[in-house]
C-alpha cells in the first residue's frame, strides 16, 4: 500500500507546484514524479573526460534495454515509455554526449563518432549486451552501433529513425532543401509552439509556464544544435550499406503522420535487414514513445516476447 500513497502525495505536490512554484521548480517536480512512476533514478558515469548522465531502473540482473533519444532531445523522452518495461528489464535512458545533462565534447557529433562514444559508455556501465532502442537521430546511432557491434546487440528497435533515403521526401527534408529555417531548432517561444505541432499529431499537454520555460531552455541551446545538425548533414553516414551487417532481430516502428522522417523509410530498410518486424502507428507523429507511450511500449514488449519463443 505504500507506493500508491507515495504516488498520491507526489501528485498532490505536482498539483501544488503547478499552481504556486516557479517554472524551473515545477519542471523539476514533474520530472521527479515521472521518474518515480517509471521506477528509475538519475545517475552519472565518467567516460574518459566526459560526464554522462542517464536514468536506470529495473532488476539489475535482468537483460538491459538501452534507449537513445533524438536530435535536440534528452533522456526524459523515455520516462513514460519505460514504465511498462522496468518491471522485467533493466532500463537505461542515456543523455547522449552533447545533449541533456551530459558533457558537450569539442569534437564531431556525426553518428559514427556518437556510435563509438556509445560503445565506450556501455563499456563503462559494464553492459556487455543490450536491447537497443533509438528514436530519430538516436535510431541512426543505434542502427550503426548494431552493425558495428553485432555481438553486443540482442535486438534493435528503430522508432522513426534517421539515416535512410526514403522513397518519399519528408516535409523536413523539403524544408531543408529549400534553405528555410530548421523547424527542429527553437529560437523563441513561437518556434517552440511550431515544433510541437511539427513533431506531434496530438502534442502532449503542457501548462503555459512550462512551455515558456522549455522554450527558453531550447532557445539557449540553439547555436549548439545548429552546429550538431550541421555535423549530421555534412558528415552523413547512410544506413543502407550498414543494415545488412545487423544480425539482431529489428523492430521498425513508425508514426504514420511523421513530418520529420517519412514513413516510407520502412520500404527502404525492410529488404536490407535479416530479421525485420514492422509496426506503423496511426495518428502518430515523429516521437511515438512520447505521444503514445503505453501503445508504443505494448508494441515493443510484443516484439521482445517473440524473441523468447
Amino acid at each position: 500500500m505504500k507506493k500508491p500513497i507515495v504516488y498520491l502525495l507526489a501528485l498532490l505536490l505536482a498539483t501544488a507546484a503547478l499552481l504556486y512554484l516557479s517554472p524551473a521548480t515545477l519542471f523539476a517536480s514533474v520530472q521527479w514524479l515521472e521518474r518515480q512512476r517509471a521506477g528509475v533514478s538519475a545517475r552519472q558515469v565518467s567516460v574518459g573526460d566526459l560526464s554522462i548522465h542517464y536514468y536506470v531502473g529495473g532488476p539489475q540482473a535482468a537483460q538491459s534495454i538501452v534507449m537513445l533519444h533524438g536530435f535536440a532531445a534528452n533522456k526524459d523522452n523515455w520516462l513514460r515509455f519505460a514504465r511498462d518495461l522496468s518491471r522485467d528489464y533493466q532500463v537505461l535512458a542515456i543523455d547522449l554526449p552533447g545533449f541533456g545533462a551530459s558533457d558537450r565534447p569539442a569534437g564531431s557529433y556525426d553518428v559514427g563518432t556518437q556510435a563509438e562514444r556509445l560503445a565506450s559508455i556501455l563499456t563503462a556501465l559494464e553492459i556487455e549486451q543490450a536491447h537497443l532502442i533509438g528514436n530519430s537521430m538516436g535510431g541512426h546511432i543505434a542502427a550503426l552501433y548494431a552493425a558495428r557491434y553485432p555481438e553486443r546487440t540482442l535486438s534493435l528497435g528503430l522508432f522513426n529513425n534517421a539515416g535512410v533515403d526514403s522513397p518519399q521526401l519528408s516535409e523536413l527534408r523539403q524544408i531543408i532543401q529549400r534553405g528555410e529555417a530548421n523547424p527542429l531548432v527553437v529560437r523563441n517561444r513561437e518556434d517552440f509552439e511550431r515544433l510541437l505541432q511539427f513533431v506531434f499529431v496530438e502534442p502532449p499537454y503542457l501548462p503555459d509556464s512550462l512551455k515558456g520555460y522549455l522554450a527558453s531552455q531550447a532557445s539557449a541551446n540553439s547555436a549548439h544544435y545548429d552546429r550538431v545538425f550541421k555535423h549530421l548533414i555534412e558528415r552523413y553516414i547512410p544506413l543502407e550499406p550498414e543494415l545488412g551487417k545487423v544480425r539482431a532481430p529489428t523492430l521498425l516502428l513508425w508514426g504514420e503522420q511523421d513530418r520529420v522522417l517519412h514513413v516510407s523509410s520502412i520500404e527502404a530498410m525492410r529488404p536490407l535487414l535479416h530479421q525485420p518486424s514492422v509496426v506503423v502507428m496511426a495518428n502518430t507523429g515523429h516521437a511515438p514513445m512520447i505521444e503514445r507511450p503505453q501503445q508504443t511500449a505494448a508494441h515493443y514488449r510484443a516484439f521482445l516476447d517473440t524473441l523468447q519463443e
